[in-house]
C-alpha cells in the first residue's frame, strides 16, 4: 500500500523548503509541489532523453518523457535528431505506442494523421472535408530543442536555454571520461531494466551520490564478490570525494584510481578479470589492448549526476521518470563497446545483472530503502530531511564545492538548484 500524501507546504513559502543543510519533507510528499516541479524543472532545464547508439540509423526512434509530456526521439533522413511530442495536432491521441524501433513515418490511429520524421504534417484522409481552413504547415508535431553531447542526447522546451555545454559545465569532463568505457570502441546501450517505486523521485535522484548507505544497504552484495573486489568497494572513509559542479550536477568519486580508465594500465589485471583477459589474448587482442577493454568492462570510479534526470553511474545509464509525487520509474540502462569483443561485452552484461535487475543484489535493497523513505515521510507534519552530512569539511575548488566521499555535497547541490528553478 502506497503512503498517503499531504499538501504540507502551505505553511510556508517554496523558498523556505530548501535551507543550506536541510529540505521540507514536503518535497517527497507534497501533490501541489509535484504539480509544480513539471512545469518549473522539467520544462526549464535540459533533460537528457537518450544515448545517440539508441538511434543507430534513420527512422530508429525511442519514446520517452519529458517531465510528464510523453515525447518520441527520432533520427530522420538527413541523419538529425528531433524530439517530438507524442500528441497527433488533431485530436490529441499519440501517434507511437513502441518503446523503440525504426519506422518511415508516424501515423495517428484514431484519424490517420500522418507525420514525416522531422515532425511534419504529410497527409490527412479525406482532406476534402476541410476546404480552405487546413494548412497542414500549421500543424507539425510540436517540436522541441535537442543538442547533443558525448553522445547524450538532452531536450529542453526553453529556446532561450543556455547551450547545453554551457549548461553541463564542468559536468562535460566527467562525461568525457565516462565514455572511455568504449576501450575505443563507440559506447552503446545494450538493453535496460525497468522498475518503479512507490516514492518521489527526488529520493533516487540523491542516491546516486549517497555513498553512505552503501556498506550497509548492500552489504548482501558485498558478501557475494571477491575479497579484492570487496576491499576496492570499502570507499566510505578513503581517500574518494563528492563535488558539487554547478546547476545540480556533481559526482561522486569512489575510486580514485578509476577515475581515468586509460591511465594505470600496467597495473596488475584484478583476479577477478583473469580469465577474461586470457580470452581476449586467445582471440589475438595485443596486451595493451587487452589491458584497455578489461579496465573498460569493470567501469569508472565515479557516479556522474545530471540534474535532473540522468546519471552516469559506473558502468550504466541511471534515468528517472516522475510518474506521480509517490511514483518513480527507473532505467538502468548497460552500455557496452559497439563492434567490441563479445566475451568483454558479455562479461559486462554479467556484472551488470549481478547488481542491478529483479534478481540482483543491489536494485533489490535499493528499491526497499527508497520505499521506506517515501512511507516515513508521511510521519510527522513539519518535519526536515538533513542534509548536513560532510557541511563542515566542505572546500572550495575549481569547479565548485567538494566534501568527503560520504558527504551529502550533492544532494545539496541538486535542491540548491531546485530552489533556483522552483522559485524563478
Amino acid at each position: 500500500m502506497n503512503a498517503p500524501t499531504f499538501p504540507l507546504n502551505f505553511q510556508r513559502p517554496v523558498a523556505d523548503l530548501v535551507r543550506e543543510d536541510r529540505v521540507h519533507t514536503s518535497l517527497y510528499t507534497d501533490p501541489a509541489l509535484f504539480d509544480q516541479e513539471m512545469d518549473r524543472i522539467f520544462r526549464n532545464c535540459w533533460v537528457w532523453v537518450a544515448h545517440a547508439s539508441e538511434l543507430p540509423e534513420p527512422g530508429s526512434f525511442k519514446t520517452h518523457w519529458v517531465g510528464m509530456e510523453p515525447v518520441i526521439v527520432v533520427r530522420d533522413r538527413k541523419n538529425q535528431v528531433h524530439v517530438l511530442l507524442n500528441r497527433c495536432r488533431h485530436r490529441a491521441a499519440t501517434v507511437c505506442e513502441h518503446k523503440k524501433g525504426k519506422t518511415a513515418s508516424f501515423v495517428c490511429p484514431y484519424h490517420g494523421w500522418a507525420y514525416a520524421l522531422d515532425g511534419s504534417l504529410r497527409g490527412v484522409p479525406h482532406p476534402q472535408s476541410y476546404g480552405d481552413c487546413l494548412d497542414k504547415g500549421e500543424l507539425p508535431l510540436v517540436s522541441l530543442r535537442v543538442e547533443q553531447y558525448a553522445g547524450m542526447i538532452f531536450a529542453t522546451f526553453r529556446d532561450d536555454m543556455a547551450p547545453l555545454e554551457q549548461w553541463l559545465g564542468p559536468a562535460r569532463k566527467w562525461m568525457d571520461l565516462f565514455m572511455k568505457q568504449g576501450a575505443g570502441y563507440p559506447v552503446k546501450v545494450a538493453g535496460e531494466h525497468r522498475f518503479r517505486f512507490p516514492g518521489n523521485w527526488k529520493i533516487q535522484l540523491e542516491n546516486t551520490t549517497d555513498a553512505y548507505h552503501f556498506p550497509l544497504v548492500h552489504k548482501s552484495f558485498l558478501s557475494s564478490v571477491d575479497p579484492q573486489t570487496e576491499r576496492m568497494l570499502d570507499f566510505v572513509g578513503g581517500p574518494g570525494y563528492v563535488e558539487d559542479l554547478g546547476n545540480g550536477h556533481s559526482v561522486m568519486v569512489m575510486i580514485p584510481e578509476l577515475i581515468d580508465l586509460e591511465a594505470h594500465l600496467d597495473d596488475p589485471i584484478p583476479e577477478r578479470f583473469e580469465e577474461l583477459a586470457q580470452a581476449l589474448r586467445d582471440e589475438g587482442h595485443e596486451e595493451a589492448q587487452v589491458r584497455r577493454i578489461v579496465r573498460a568492462v569493470g567501469g569508472t570510479g565515479f557516479n556522474l549526476n545530471l540534474f535532473p534526470n540522468v546519471a552516469c553511474s559506473m558502468a550504466f545509464f541511471r534515468v528517472l521518470q516522475p510518474v506521480a509525487v509517490d511514483e518513480t520509474e527507473i532505467h538502468h540502462a548497460v552500455i557496452t563497446m559497439d563492434g567490441g569483443p563479445a566475451v568483454a561485452n558479455q562479461a559486462r552484461l554479467r556484472l551488470h545483472e549481478h547488481f542491478q535487475g529483479p534478481m540482483g543484489f543491489g536494485t533489490p535493497d535499493d528499491s526497499e530503502a527508497w520505499e521506506r523513505v517515501q512511507k516515513g515521510s508521511s510521519a510527522g507534519r513539519d518535519l526536515w530531511i538533513l542534509l548536513n552530512r560532510g557541511l563542515p569539511g566542505e572546500r572550495l575548488t575549481a569547479d565548485g564545492r567538494a566534501g568527503d566521499v560520504s558527504a551529502e555535497t550533492g544532494m545539496r547541490a541538486a535542491y540548491q538548484q531546485w530552489k533556483k528553478l522552483m522559485t524563478a
